[in-house]
């Protein structure tokens, strides 16, 4: 008899169906007693509840803190970027005004 949810996948599975009709599962390949959600999880490589997505991070990209950019050296740079061109358009707008009052 099948099961109402398939172990494998675990799509609904129609009463009295002989294959589960998302991935084909029988009582040969899934449904026999000895197939049990957590054997079947640790096959899928479904992780556990007790899933850390901190250690996953560190584990699949590495310590991040390493590669951060250095910026002290360079946020002085970007102020005299700013200012430059706030002086920039306040001289394009001063001169715009006096050509107008001509």
């Amino acid at each position: 008899m099948a099961p109402e949810t398939c172990p494998n996948c675990g799509a609904d599975v129609p009463r009295r169906a002989l294959a589960c009709p998302e991935c084909g599962a029988d009582e040969r390949t899934g449904w026999n007693n000895r197939a049990d959600s957590q054997r079947t999880a640790d096959r899928l490589g479904i992780p556990d509840d007790d899933f850390d997505y901190n250690e996953f991070v560190k584990e699949e990209f590495g310590d991040q803190r390493e590669h951060r950019a250095k910026t002290k050296g360079v946020s002085w740079l970007w102020w005299a970027v700013a200012v430059g061109l706030v002086l920039g358009f306040v001289y394009v707008a001063v001169l715009s005004l006096g050509k107008s009052v001509r």
